[in-house]
């Protein structure tokens, strides 16, 4: 109770301190100056490295629709997908990235927009409340975590030298294991639902491509009692070989 109660003191913490810079930002902003395309670009950049980047992101939107051919018109581009992936604007940021890559498909830095379009869709399912909370939010739709693990391995297929490839490994492997918990909730849910041959399939789904994971032995263990279930004894005998061979301490094995 007591550490229930601390979580809720910190979320109302955190609320009011998120108010309160929100407020900071919104004061610090006026109306973008009339300057040459390459003072702006100062002024824009001081305010990132300030961490301004509410205003960051006034100041790159005029300069891209006042100069959008400029010889800077690239960097401004990358510098507003950065501020609104830091601001958690993930409309704004992936649309950004889209047409960046639409239009500059062979740009020096492209290996960068696909790391940050990433990174944009990893925070979208980011919650600090509910992960406060201790809420498990393994089923929400992981759609958002595909597109961010398929363009980290685009970066890993064909920027293999890329800076930033060491770090889009780490982070498939992390986002394999949330795509593998999503498939485990979804199995568990048809086995509920005593929808046995649906749930056998996201089992067998499991152990086709997440292999190895820590979601590996209870998908066989679904796989197991929806076998026996649906009369296929068969395809039982071969999922408790493969949970024997694997995990000979498991409970159905002895």
């Amino acid at each position: 109770m007591e550490k229930l109660t601390a979580k809720i003191i910190f979320i109302a913490l955190a609320l009011t301190l998120a108010g309160c810079s929100s407020s900071d930002n919104i004061t610090e902003i006026d109306k973008v100056p009339d300057k040459s395309a390459q003072a702006l670009f100062v002024d824009a950049r001081t305010s990132l490295d300030n961490g301004l980047y509410q205003k960051a992101i006034q100041i790159l939107s005029a300069i891209d629709s006042r100069f959008p051919f400029g010889p800077i018109s690239h960097q401004v581009q990358l510098d507003l997908i950065y501020a609104y992936y830091k601001v958690g604007d993930s409309a704004q940021g992936v649309a950004l990235t889209d047409r960046f890559l639409r239009l500059n498909p062979n740009n020096p830095n492209i290996d960068y927009v696909y790391y940050m379009r990433a990174l944009i869709n990893i925070s979208t399912e980011e919650n600090l409340f509910q992960d406060l909370a201790g809420i498990d939010r393994s089923d929400r739709d992981p759609t958002a975590s595909r597109d961010a693990f398929n363009d980290f391995k685009k970066i890993l297929a064909e920027y293999p030298d890329s800076k930033y490839a060491a770090d889009s490994r780490k982070r498939m492997i992390a986002i394999k294991s949330r795509l593998a918990k999503y498939e485990l909730a979804v199995a568990n849910f048809y086995l509920k639902r005593e929808a046995y041959a649906s749930a056998a399939n996201r089992g067998r789904y499991i152990i086709e491509y997440f292999t190895p994971s820590s979601e590996v032995e209870p998908a066989l263990e679904i796989m197991i009692e929806c076998y026996d279930k649906l009369g296929l004894v068969d395809l039982k005998k071969n999922a408790l070989q493969v949970l024997a061979a694997n995990y000979p301490n498991n409970t159905l094995v002895n």
